[in-house]
Formats: structure tokens, C-alpha cells, sequence
């Protein structure tokens, strides 16, 4: 029978930062890390199906959520503490990651040789300046002075999410779009998970973790550890690449292509995700 309980718990990384995860299930231990604009319990659903086989830590990772702050000076090497530190609390030696989340779940097992098994969904790879942080700029100067929906419309061009229908409109009118959006989640609520404008500063969190990262594909020819490459049919282009890239290096790879999904496949199902198809996939690679 499926244990379903989640309970809130915590683990002190090397800087003395507190990291809270979600625990839930029973099985061996998986750790859930999640991407851009998302908290732990926006792969909750994803969690749960995979509960009935495995003990899910999910975390929010840090300056999210219930995630500890990000210090001055952060870099990515903190991020795989966090995970490191989880691990030894644990006993967990399989990582999942979903897009920036991927790239930290890799960097964790290149530092790691006890890590056995990586999933990784969609890690956006810088692949020879493919992913340009030129946007940053301007995305820091809009969250400074306050004009949320602008910052996250330009993050949204920036890192090429989104519909393709938004890059083909003025400007104004999708800032106007986003602007309504923001507005009607703040009055619906959200449950656990922090609305856009809360995550929205998070933004730059990630793209720093890919540019600070854009040599790492020749590096990862010495990982160990089995990997699942996972991706969407209909998701953009770069990111396609990035898994094509990695299905290249890797020494111990398979890669699965889920058909008719996009980025948001690992979602909950109200933000369009598919989490029970993704699980399949996940709890086939694991077994």
C-alpha cells in the first residue's frame, strides 16, 4: 500500500544553510529536484506516482519556497552540497532533475561516485553559447524596480519558454497578458507553491546555474552513473539538443523521447503536466 504521508524535514548543508525536503513513500531513496520558476511541490504529483516503489526527498531548492537564502557569493557548487548533504542523510544514491535542476542532478554525480542512477529531464545546456545570459540585465533592473510581469515576460524570451505565440506579439500586450495572469493566481491561490511573483527573482538563480556551467559537457564523459535522458516531442529545439549532446558523452545512457509532452511534462496536471507518464519512464529506468 502506498505511503502517501509527506513529511516536512530538514538537512544543514556545508555553509550551515538549512535545506527543507518533503519526504514521502517507501523504497529506495530518490532525490526530486526541481527547475526554473518551481518548488518541491510542483513535482508533488510526479512524487506520488513514483511513492508506491521509492522514498521521495524533494526539496526546494535554495531561495524558493521553504528553501534556506542564497548567499552572497552563491554559486553552483552550493547547489550540489545541498544535494550531498541530503544524500548522506539519507542513504539515497539515485538523483532526478528536471531542466536547471537536471544540470545540478549531473554535477552531483561527476562529484559523487556513489550516485548509481541520474534522471535527467531536459538540463538546458549552454552548447556553445546557446543559451545567452545577455538578457539578465535587463530582467534585473525590471525585478528592481518592481514591474513583475515585465522581468518575467523578458525571462520568459530570454530563456525561450513559453508559448510561440507570445514571441510573435507586441511586447505591450503580452506584459498586459502576464499582468492578468500574475493577478487571477494571487486570487485563486496557489496551495503550497509560491505564486509567479514570488518566484519570479528565481529566474536569475537558474540562468546563472547555466551559463556558470557552459563548459561542463566534455566533463561529463568520466560519469559513472547510469543515466535516463527524458524529454518532450514538443519541446523547444535547444533543448532537444542538449539531450542529443549528453546522449553523445555520457558513457552509461539510454534516452527516451515522451511523445506529445513539452517542458512542463513533470508538472502537476493543473499546470499541464503529465506526472503519471513520466513516472512510467522513471520507475521502468530505476527497477
Amino acid at each position: 500500500m502506498r505511503n502517501l504521508k509527506t513529511v516536512v524535514e530538514h538537512v544543514t548543508s556545508a555553509d550551515g544553510t538549512a535545506v527543507a525536503y518533503r519526504r514521502l513513500g517507501d523504497g529506495p531513496g530518490l532525490v526530486l529536484l526541481h527547475g526554473a520558476m518551481q518548488t518541491g511541490p510542483s513535482n508533488i504529483e510526479l512524487a506520488r506516482a513514483l511513492a508506491g516503489s521509492h522514498t521521495l526527498y524533494v526539496p526546494d531548492r535554495r531561495g524558493r519556497g521553504a528553501g534556506g537564502p542564497r548567499r552572497p557569493g552563491h554559486r553552483v557548487r552550493q547547489d550540489v552540497e545541498d544535494v550531498c548533504a541530503l544524500l548522506d542523510a539519507t542513504g539515497a544514491r539515485d538523483v532526478a532533475g528536471v531542466s536547471s535542476g537536471a544540470i545540478i542532478a549531473l554535477l552531483t554525480a561527476l562529484s559523487r561516485p556513489d550516485v548509481r542512477r541520474v534522471v535527467a529531464f531536459e538540463p538546458p545546456l549552454d552548447l556553445d553559447g546557446s543559451n545567452d545570459t545577455g538578457w539578465l540585465e535587463r530582467f534585473d533592473r525590471e525585478i528592481a524596480e518592481g514591474r513583475t510581469s515585465a522581468a518575467l515576460v523578458t525571462g520568459m524570451l530570454g530563456t525561450r519558454m513559453g508559448s510561440p505565440v507570445f514571441r510573435l506579439m507586441p511586447r505591450r500586450l503580452t506584459e498586459r497578458l502576464t499582468t492578468t495572469f500574475v493577478e487571477r493566481q494571487e486570487r485563486n491561490g496557489t496551495g503550497e507553491e509560491p505564486g509567479f511573483r514570488e518566484l519570479a527573482p528565481t529566474i536569475n538563480h537558474d540562468a546563472r546555474v547555466v551559463a556558470e556551467t557552459a563548459g561542463l559537457l566534455p566533463r561529463l564523459r568520466e560519469l559513472r552513473a547510469e543515466v535516463l535522458l527524458l524529454g518532450g516531442s514538443k519541446s523547444p529545439a535547444y533543448l532537444r539538443k542538449s539531450l542529443t549532446a549528453l546522449e553523445g558523452v555520457l558513457p552509461d545512457a539510454r534516452r527516451v523521447v515522451l511523445r506529445g509532452l513539452n517542458h512542463n511534462a513533470t508538472g502537476n496536471a493543473a499546470a499541464g503536466g503529465k506526472p503519471e507518464a513520466v513516472a512510467r519512464e522513471i520507475a521502468g529506468f530505476l527497477s
